[in-house]
Order: C-alpha cells, then sequence, then structure tokens
C-alpha cells in the first residue's frame, strides 16, 4: 500500500521520512504536565513539519484498522471519536505519535489516559505521555514513531509486537504483591517511593517513613528471617516449644539421604534446607530410586539437604500479620484436568496461555514449569508427557502446592479453628517474624492441629500473599491492607510536616527564616535551600539544592521531624515536584528576573509552573499568598486547602475582601505586622526589632517576614514562638541576602 497525498500523488518511498527522538526525559512524580508520572520526549519530525493527515486521504483508515482503538479517544472535545475527527480534519504527526503511544501503552496493559502534544520551535515538538515506566512509555513512543512513519512509507506494517511492550512493562512495574501494598498505602495517602528495580518500596516520610521488600519490613527481624530460611533450625525451635513437625535430618550426600528415608521407614520428602517458594522440592517418596533422583534435585537448589517424613492431609498457608492471623488459604498443587483430546504437554501449555499466568511474581498466578520434578511425580503415576487424560481426569504435576511452581489455592479464612489461630501466632513470635506464613498440613484446619494428627511443616519469612488476594475459590482478603495498617495504625502520622516556598524572590530568606523558628522548638527540620540541604545544623551537602532530589534527601531522613523545602523553578520544569503533598505552600511573588530560562519565556507561563506548589496542598493544609502581586494571589483559585494572603499594603483589597469573607491574613500597618482573622487582628511584632529588616528600610525583607509569619502562622506555631524567633533571625543565619547582625 503506498499512500497518496492530496497534494501530489503518491508519498515516494525513496523519501524514507522518520520521526527523529532528539531527547526524553521521565518524571517519577508530580509535575508541570500532570498529576501523574510521564513521560516528556523532544522529537523532530524532520520532512513531516507542518504537514497533516488530511493530506493523506489513506493514512487514518489504516492506523484506526491496526490500533481500532484510537477510534475511542476523546482528544480535548470530551467525548470519544475526538481524535478520529482530528485525524480525519487534519493534525500533525507529533500528535499523532503521541495518541498512538497511549494506545500501545493501554493494549499492553497500563491505562495510560493523558497526553499533550507541543510545539517548541519549527518541526520540534515535545511529546508528553502519562506513564509511571520510563523504559515502557519510551518503548511505546518509539514503535508509534515507527509505526507512523511505516505507514506514510507504504510498508505495509504487520500490527505492532504488543507483546514485546508487555515484557517490558512486566519487567519495569511491581509484581502483583507488592502493588496491593501500593495501592493500599497510596488509598490512604500515604507517599510511596520506589526504590531500584526490585520490590523495595519506602512509605511515608522522615520520622515515620518505612521500608518493605515484598513481605519484609524494615520492622523485621534479621535473626527471624535467618532463622526461618533454616528448615532444621525452625523445626528444633518448634519441637522445643512442643509443636508437632516431621521427623527427619539433613543428608550429607545421596546415600545418607537413602539411609535417612529408609531408618524412617515412612513416606519421604527430599527438600532444600535453605530453599523457598517449593523449588527442589519433592513428595511421596517410597522407593530408593525415588530419593535419589529427588537428592540430586533438591541439591541444585541448596547446600544442604534434608530429608523428613511425609505428613499426610490437606496443604494450608496462614497469614501472621503482627500477632493476628489475617488470612487462610487451601492450597493445591500445578495440576490439569482432561478434556479427551490434548496430551498433559498440551494441557500445560493451553493452561499457561491463561492471562492470569506469568513469569515468576509478575501475575496473580504463576505459569506451570516442566523440569524433573514434573518428570518425576509423572513417572510415579506410570504417566509421560504424551498421555491423554480422559474428560474431567485431574492430572497432578506436583506435590508441593506453592503458587510460585503453578499451584492454585483456596481461601479458608473463616474456616480456621481458633487454637490453630493462636498456634500461627505463637509460632510467628517464637521466630521473632512480623510477618510470617505458617505452612501446616491437617486433614482438617476447622479442627485443632494439636488434637490430630498433622503438623507444621515450615515457616515463610517474607511470605508470599498472591494465593490471598487471588484465590482461585472464595473471597480475596485484603492483606496489602492489613500489612500497611500494621506499619502505619489508623490516626497515627505517616508523613512529616512540608511546607515548601516558592516565587521569583525572597524564597531562601522565607525558608531558612521558617526552618529557623521550628528549630528553636526543639524540633529536626530537614531545610533545602539555595546554599545547600541541612538537617538539623548539619549542612550535608552544599551548594543550590532546591529541587526534588534535594527534597527526597530530607523526606527520606528518619531523623527529620518537618521539612521546609525551597522549591524552584528549574527543578519544577527539568524533574518534577519531590513530593506528593504540603501542609503549607508559600508564593512569595511572580516577577520577570528568570524568563528565558527553562523555555519558560512569559509570566504566564511562569505562574503555571509555580502554581503546582499550591495545587498540591493538602485539603486541611494552606496557601500562604502575595496579595500584592496579582498572579500570586489568583493562584488561590487552584489551592485544595484554605489561604491566608499577605500584604504590605494597608488597603489591599483582596486581602480586604478575603478578611470580611473571615478570612486570615498577615498585614503590614505602620510598620507593625498584625496576624488578622475576620474583623481581628492582633499585634505580632514591630518591624524596628526584626533585624532582617534594617529598621525597615529592607522592603523586600519586610514582605519576607509577613510571608514567613503566615507560613508559621499556618503551621500553628505559638505567636510567641514566631514573634522571638524572628527577633533573633539576622544576617549571620541569612548569609548573601544583604542582611547584618545589629
Amino acid at each position: 500500500m503506498v499512500l497518496t497525498c492530496w497534494t501530489g500523488g503518491p508519498w515516494c518511498r525513496k523519501r524514507r521520512e522518520k520521526v527523529r527522538l532528539i531527547e526524553s526525559r521521565h518524571f517519577p512524580g508530580i509535575n508541570i504536565h500532570c498529576l501523574q508520572p510521564v513521560l516528556e520526549a523532544v522529537v523532530d519530525l524532520e520532512e513531516l513539519t507542518d504537514i497533516e493527515t488530511s493530506e493523506f486521504p489513506d493514512f487514518s483508515p489504516a492506523l484506526v484498522k491496526i490500533l481500532p482503538g484510537l477510534k475511542e479517544h476523546t482528544c480535548g472535545i470530551g467525548r470519544q471519536g475526538g481524535f478520529w475527527l482530528r485525524l480525519q480534519k487534519g493534525t500533525y504527526f507529533g500528535h499523532v505519535a503521541e495518541h498512538t503511544a497511549i494506545e500501545l501503552l493501554n493494549l499492553a496493559g497500563y491505562n495510560s489516559s493523558y497526553g499533550k502534544t507541543r510545539v517548541v520551535e519549527g518541526g520540534v515538538y515535545k511529546i508528553v505521555i502519562q506513564c509511571h515506566w520510563p523504559k515502557t512509555a519510551l518503548l511505546a513512543l518509539e514503535m508509534a514513531m515507527k509505526l507512523v512513519t511505516d505507514l506514510l512509507q507504504g510498508l505495509n506494517p504487520d500490527s505492532p509486537e504488543i507483546e514485546k511492550l508487555e515484557r517490558q512493562l512486566a519487567r519495569e512495574m511491581p509484581g502483583p504483591s507488592t502493588q496491593a501494598i501500593i495501592d493500599a498505602a497510596s488509598s490512604r495517602g500515604i507517599p510511596v517511593t520506589l526504590l531500584g528495580q526490585g520490590s523495595l518500596i519506602r512509605l511515608g516520610t522522615g520520622v515515620y517513613r518505612q521500608y518493605i521488600e515484598a513481605t519484609v519490613t524494615s520492622r523485621t527481624s534479621c535473626i527471624g528471617v535467618d532463622m526461618a530460611c533454616d528448615k532444621t533450625l525452625t523445626k528444633k525451635i518448634l519441637a522445643n516449644a512442643l509443636i508437632p513437625t516431621p521427623l527427619g535430618e539433613i543428608a550429607q550426600d545421596e546415600e545418607d539421604a537413602v539411609a535417612i528415608a529408609r531408618e524412617m521407614g515412612k513416606t519421604a520428602v527430599v527438600k532444600p534446607c535453605d530453599g523457598n517458594q517449593g523449588k527442589g522440592v519433592s513428595l511421596n517418596l517410597v522407593r530408593e530410586a525415588q530419593v535419589r533422583a529427588a537428592y540430586k534435585v533438591a541439591e541444585n537448589y541448596g547446600s544442604k539437604v534434608l530429608v523428613e517424613e511425609q505428613i499426610f492431609g490437606r496443604h494450608y498457608r496462614l497469614l501472621v500479620v503482627n500477632n493476628k492471623v489475617v488470612a487462610a488459604s487451601e492450597r493445591f498443587p500445578a495440576r490439569v484436568t482432561g478434556d479427551g483430546n490434548n496430551s498433559i504437554k498440551d494441557l500445560i501449555e493451553i493452561e499457561n496461555r491463561n492471562p492470569l499466568r506469568g513469569e515468576e511474581h509478575e501475575k496473580p498466578l504463576t505459569r506451570i514449569k516442566v523440569d524433573q520434578i514434573v518428570f518425576n511425580v509423572l513417572a510415579r503415576q506410570n504417566l509421560t508427557m504424551n498421555y491423554i487424560p480422559a474428560l474431567g481426569e485431574v492430572i497432578d504435576l506436583r506435590d508441593n502446592a506453592n503458587l510460585s511452581t503453578g499451584g492454585t489455592a483456596a481461601d479458608v479464612t473463616d474456616l480456621v479453628h481458633q487454637e490453630n489461630i493462636e498456634l500461627a501466632c505463637r509460632i510467628a513470635r517464637l521466630l521473632c517474624l512480623d510477618i510470617a506464613g505458617i505452612d501446616i498440613v491437617t486433614e482438617d484446619i476447622s479442627q485443632p492441629l494439636l488434637a490430630g494428627k498433622g503438623a507444621v511443616i515450615e515457616v515463610n519469612a517474607a511470605p508470599g500473599i498472591r494465593m490471598h488476594l487471588f484465590p482461585a475459590q472464595g473471597a480475596s482478603r485484603p492483606v496489602g491492607d492489613a500489612i500497611v495498617d500494621y506499619l502505619f495504625p489508623w490516626q497515627r502520622p505517616h508523613s512529616i510536616p512540608l511546607v515548601s516556598i516558592t516565587g521569583t524572590n525572597g524564597k531562601t530568606t522565607v525558608s531558612r527564616l521558617v526552618a529557623y523558628v521550628l528549630r528553636r522548638q526543639g524540633k529536626t527540620v530537614g531545610l533545602t535551600c539555595t546554599d545547600g540541604i541541612y538537617i538539623g545544623d548539619i549542612c550535608i551537602n552544599a551548594g543550590d539544592n532546591t529541587g526534588p532530589i534535594s527534597a527526597d534527601v530530607v523526606l527520606s531522613d528518619p531523623a527529620v521531624e518537618v521539612a521546609v523545602l525551597e522549591t524552584a523553578r528549574g527543578g519544577l520544569v527539568r524533574r518534577g515536584l519531590g513530593y506528593s503533598e504540603a501542609v503549607v505552600a508559600v508564593v512569595t511573588n511572580i516577577a520577570n528576573d528568570h524568563l528565558g530560562c527553562d523555555g519558560i519565556n512569559t509570566l504566564e507561563e511562569l505562574c503555571h509552573v509555580k502554581a503546582l506548589v499550591v495545587e498540591t496542598v493538602s485539603e486541611d493544609g494552606w496557601a500562604v499568598l502575595n496579595a500584592d502581586d496579582n498572579r500570586a494571589a489568583a493562584m488561590a483559585d487552584s489551592c485544595p486547602g484554605r489561604v491566608i494572603y499577605f500584604s504590605c499594603q494597608p488597603k489591599n483589597q483582596i486581602l480586604a475582601r478575603h478578611l470580611a469573607a473571615g478570612g486570615r491574613g498577615v498585614m503590614l500597618i505602620e510598620d507593625k505586622i498584625y496576624l488578622a482573622k475576620g474583623k481581628n487582628a492582633e499585634v505580632l511584632s514591630d518591624i524596628p526589632s526584626l533585624p532582617i529588616t534594617f529598621a525597615g528600610a529592607a522592603r523586600y525583607n519586610v514582605a519576607n517576614c509577613l510571608a514567613a509569619a503566615g507560613a508559621l502562622w499556618a503551621m500553628g506555631v505559638d505567636k510567641e514562638d514566631i514573634i522571638s524567633g524572628m527577633r533573633e533571625f539576622d544576617g549571620a543565619d541569612n548569609p548573601g541576602r544583604g542582611c547584618q547582625r545589629h
């Protein structure tokens, strides 16, 4: 297919036009484009500059034939079909690449709903796509650009390789267990920070912050994990506590394993002593050859091999979180059910195409892996992979019931006997584990274990929680919420108070003054400003530190009780905000001093950037705005919380209307600072007693004092503490800002 151009015959294949990627960067948090993470890419349309889709009547039908979901995109008109109309009427190809990338992300399983495309200059465009995962977003955009240019060149492209995008998405995004914890934290407004490429995340900020990786928390005992990972030691601890466990011992070699099994005279289990996730575990071993084969498998998964008696019954997992059983499951081994037509091999392949199954822990269930253990289990049943099971015939492929080896589970939380609940909690305490998975084999979990023939076969640190979130039968249990509620009990704080100060001039002085007064109250303050990062009185990094990286340094420090962040234009534009919510946001003023930097060329654009700190104030927080600056004052409309205006003009009409409506304000009248609420006002301080104002001569610092007083008032600082702190603060505390000691 060669696409025809309205203006001059077929689009010539020899031209080989491309949309060239110049640069890209990812914003991992709130940013000037969106309150969600985005990819920002700069592309050059080159020969496609100023050319619209309407010039190629065959292009749009060809594109939506490959990606029919594009017809559902709203694109600014507020209803489905908006983008399709734009394609037909004519739109530029940067815009087409944006929507194509979004549709590819949606097809890959990521719900992306925001994008925008803007001209930088000439044929250079900035494309923004909402996506948490930078490599996935960039791959989607590259695939989109290739698809668009291939169509224009008449190359008859196949459908995009969505599986390639799915694999990249699976590599970047957390697994379902970690995602459940992230979702639980996010639903409570707890800040979540992903660290590295694994499952380690930070929840909360400052003195309240907690870490969690899978289900190991920053409160989990290292010794407890070590004990649980040593199955022999775990059995000894439980046996000493009179809790039933299987008989068994460590085998020194294969011959020893055979001898141990023979001496026990029971059906044997062979497994790695320090293994996990059911890897290398073989059950139902009754013959010497089976024990030898099982030993060879187990030694590949651990430094020692354990041989023990098999406990017969049903397999259960009880999840203990903070001394409470929050969920229980009955677990079943990987198995297939015959249809009378397909072999075991084919049935496994069919089941592995189940969209709920994925590699390792990326999806609710794990794909069934065919390994030597599967062959051994089938051989014990006198079966091979080519056997065709009858309709409804169930074939067990493994003996162990771990989800990580392809098993499934049913919820039995409501069936667990109270004595078994108490036993599980006791076991977690014995092993010093705050979160533990207790594996029990018994005939009936609704009957007391100690009165029957069952046993505790394992205790798991970092237990998987997929079985409780996605049971094949029964109710899903909110175990992610239980873990988050343990780390952050309700009615207790999860984040430190945060003050964010922006504006064109005065940011540094206001930041230093606010931090100074808060330190005088005995708080450990994390301060970022143009001369460094401070934890308490210590500068840990000198230089300009007014961006999101510096903010994260403060918010991740467990000593910090309150954060005061100078938030500059450059950091906002280049990297985003650096936090999720502020208790107080201050806007000192909006001026043209720094126009022309970071692509910000007008005051309107600067207002759009600076307003981000106001838009992210908490609902019970405050924005402290300069009523003498119309642009700063107008940001009140975008504040989710309340507003305090400050003004050096006694008759400022914005402040007057605000006070008349019962609002708060900080105002200057006859060289005195007043705190006003509605019709009531009280003197805070006279100006001459504030050293940084030069007895009122430094009018810029008078305004800065008003802003700082407003922020401290919003923070709930006592009037006396505000006065005494501001009167002590002088040039030594504010170097480089035109101040001297009086």
